[in-house]
């Protein structure tokens, strides 16, 4: 029964969602499916469809839950008589040509109603199957504040009379587009967390990966295949990003031996085939940088000149401090710290990048490699100040304490 839960739930409850109209109702339903699996399986053999099965068994259950209430209103009724009435195996009907009700889900809970915060929760509880205390644990906020978020979602879905579908040709491009930022805002956090105690948190990083993988099998986008891509490749490395005893090991200093060389063949094979877009986008041109480091064989043999261009390439299309940030760090291995800094001091002084510990780091890290160490000291500090996550600040404090 639990490798039937972990394979098909989401599936069901994405079918039931379609069929009912409503998230809480599909979740009884599915609950009621698997309570009555859990009676005739061990008996009777699992069935040969089971996704089929639970979908059927929950359709019932959740007609037979309606008609029990005590205030039977015109809404469940419509419902129930919708459900009844629906010809042959409800599991298989689709009603649109991109056809995937897990699909749909995601759209769903992705919609642009919806506030960011709110798309992330709904999406790892709905989609991913993670328990609400999972996810409050992964974003550090308390247990009903999270539910609390998640219920008001679900009402405002149902206030806005969201439907459950992918959207037309026309809409698809904004749409995709709040859905792949979702997936890689699950991503970012699990493979650098926010804060809190943990460097990686790796069941966000799975998720995320498992997410892009349905999208691009479902929805072969380009820029779904750049950021499975992305995700792959930052994910190869993530074993060797932590040491035995917890703390970071900066990209130079990482053993390579331990790069997940799987994953690394099929980001590549990916990004190839999102370049071939043209223009490259965003998530295809960020692939193709983390592309570039995993075919270097050293950090000494990383092709710094194209790295470089990528970004200017990636500034054009997506424009952010962030990015610009992260050129400056490219330059500074291509033609040393000082370039790099000046580049640094520009972005602090626009004060986009003013509150994020990164930026500092970055500056302090510049300072000490010109040795103006009463600078770097400052900017270590600053950084100190700024950042949340246990690690990175033991980590700076360790480069802040080995100053002369």
């Amino acid at each position: 029964m639990e490798s039937a839960w972990r394979e098909h739930s989401r599936h069901a409850l994405a079918t039931l969602v379609r069929l009912l109209g409503d998230f809480d109702l599909a979740e009884e339903a599915l609950h009621d499916a698997f309570r009555a699996a859990l009676e005739q399986w061990p008996a009777q053999g699992v069935p040969g469809n089971p996704y089929s099965w639970l979908v059927s068994a929950g359709r019932f259950k959740a007609i037979d839950q309606i008609r029990r209430r005590r205030r039977y209103d015109l809404d469940d009724g419509r419902i129930a008589e919708r459900v009844a009435a629906a010809d042959g195996d409800p599991a298989e009907a689709e009603i649109d040509a991109v056809g995937d009700d897990r699909l749909r889900l995601v759209f769903t809970c992705c919609h642009p109603v919806l506030a960011p915060e709110a798309r992330v929760a709904l999406t790892l509880r709905e989609v991913c199957g993670l328990a609400t205390e999972e996810i409050a644990r992964a974003f550090l906020v308390p247990v009903p504040t999270l539910a609390q978020r998640i219920v008001r979602a679900k009402a405002k879905l149902r206030q806005a009379r969201v439907g459950y579908q992918v959207p037309g040709h026309a809409e698809l491009p904004a749409r995709l587009a709040s859905v792949l930022q979702v997936v890689y805002l699950v991503f970012n956090e699990g493979h650098s967390a926010s804060a809190g105690a943990q460097a990686v948190r790796h069941d966000l990083v799975e998720e995320a990966i498992r997410l892009g993988r349905l999208l691009v099998a479902l929805l072969p986008e380009p820029e779904a295949v750049g950021l499975l891509a992305l995700m792959l490749l930052h994910a190869s490395r993530r074993h060797a990003r932590i040491g035995a005893d917890g703390a970071l090991v900066l990209l130079p200093d990482q053993d390579r031996g331990r790069w997940d060389r799987a994953l690394i063949d099929e980001g590549l094979a990916l990004v190839r085939l999102a370049l071939r877009a043209r223009p490259p986008r965003s998530y295809a041109l960020q692939a193709a940088i983390a592309a570039v480091h995993a075919e270097a064989a050293t950090a000494e043999a990383t092709d710094w000149p194209q790295i470089v261009a990528l970004y200017d390439l990636l500034l054009r299309v997506d424009p952010s401090p962030v990015v610009a940030l992260n050129r400056a760090v490219a330059v500074a291995e291509r033609d040393g710290p000082a370039p790099a800094l000046a580049l640094v001091d520009d972005l602090l002084a626009e004060g986009a990048l003013a509150g994020y510990h990164l930026a500092h780091a970055t500056r302090a890290e510049l300072l000490r490699r010109l040795d103006r160490t009463d600078e770097a000291r400052a900017a270590y500090q600053r950084a100190l100040r700024l950042v949340r996550q246990l690690p990175e600040r033991a980590f700076l404090s360790d480069r802040l304490a080995a100053l002369p």
